[in-house]
């Protein structure tokens, strides 16, 4: 009986959970090269307001400028329980800046020379806490309603995020081709997903290929469609910030065009999973069924989901600029002059070639999983 629970525990799909567990501890591990970017005797630490100066604040209508003086009271680290003045720079614009009252708890840089502070600087407000709370939250919800599948969901998850943060983006960083490495870490977070999620079987490989033909026609498709649209992947918030900030090698265009298809790759994963799935079910119930059958089975589910899906993709692409769309519709700006507008253009070729490759995925998924 031991024998057999111990063959059970370490069956293929569970020791990969367990490499997958480990790469990402590793991954966390892991520096991703930057760090030594961060000022030298910089320390942060979470400061409680004490006090609040607004005397060095001006203010224009809404906007705000010049600076607020704070009391802080140090809460951790190796300074706790000292009191310093901060200050609280304000640029004047409403989406970076950030204001302090009384209570307020704010993540504070330090500025040290040894036993010395020297300035401080209140960074933003100290967010950390409730961020975990709402993931553990998450988290428990998605293992007590799922189990299993719902813990290894958040694995994938997790898998995920250090694999964009440790990997993606420091490449990006280091001027490794865009399109190169977002392809080869997509390809990678497709297989580690779908393996996860559906084991180490058929299912799982049809709905990889089905996926990953899907993404390779979304990277195509954004070759193709980018030059006519004369568009500049400047478009991208903080891409200009970023090139004045020690990186003018960055090629935004070819970044633009990875964000792309990384963007719809969740859910082009999502399709080719539901339609593997449905198909793996159909010939677990009816073991004798055609190929061709089979592909128009799957042909029927994707059919199903395609409208729900598109549309996913572009309230999803939409909802963050819904007030820039605000501001032309506010000016009286006919349709025909606000979708030549270069940001508007730049979400039109973002949410059309996605919803492109959402359409062809299902095809893709269908045929692959008849076969296989």
């Amino acid at each position: 009986m031991v024998s057999f629970n111990l063959r059970r525990l370490l069956n293929r799909d569970n020791l990969f959970v367990l490499v997958i567990t480990a790469i990402i501890i590793v991954l966390i591990l892991m520096p991703t090269g930057f760090e030594e970017r961060f000022p030298q005797g910089a320390v942060r630490v979470r400061g409680l307001v004490l006090e609040v100066d607004n005397s060095g604040v001006q203010q224009f209508g809404i906007v705000k400028s010049g600076a607020q003086g704070l009391r802080v009271k140090i809460l951790d680290g190796p300074f706790e329980g000292r009191e310093v003045n901060a200050t609280n720079p304000l640029l004047g614009k409403m989406e970076l800046d950030k204001f302090f009252n009384v209570g307020d708890v704010a993540l504070v840089i330090l500025d040290v020379k040894g036993d010395e502070i020297k300035a401080a600087t209140a960074f933003d407000h100290y967010r950390l806490n409730i961020e975990l709370i709402l993931f553990v939250l998450f988290a428990l919800f998605l293992v007590l309603f799922a189990g299993w599948t719902g813990a290894k969901t958040l694995l994938s998850f997790v898998f995920t995020v250090v694999m964009i943060w440790k990997i993606l983006l420091p490449c990006f960083l280091k001027n490794y081709d865009p399109i190169l490495v977002s392809l080869g870490v997509v390809t990678i977070l497709t297989t580690v997903i779908m393996t996860l999620i559906g084991g180490m079987t058929k299912k799982s490989l049809v709905a990889f290929l089905g996926a990953f033909f899907g993404i390779l026609l979304t990277c195509g498709l954004s070759f193709i469609f980018f030059p006519p649209f004369h568009v500049h992947g400047a478009v991208r918030p903080f891409s200009e910030t970023l090139l004045y900030s020690g990186f003018p090698y960055l090629n935004l265009n070819r970044l633009f065009l990875a964000g792309i298809f990384i963007a719809a790759s969740g859910a082009v994963m999502d399709k080719a999973m539901d339609v593997s799935a449905s198909m793996n079910e159909v010939v677990q119930k009816k073991p004798d069924i055609s190929v061709k059958e089979l592909i128009g089975s799957g042909f029927a589910v994707g059919r199903a989901v395609i409208g729900t899906m598109t549309t996913t993709l572009l309230l999803a692409y939409s909802g963050g600029y819904t007030t820039m769309l605000m501001l032309f519709i506010s000016k009286g700006m006919p349709v025909g002059s606000v979708v030549n507008i270069n940001y508007v253009a730049a979400q039109i070729l973002h949410t059309i070639v996605g919803s492109f490759c959402l359409v062809t995925v299902a095809p893709f998924t269908a045929i692959i999983g008849g076969f296989i």
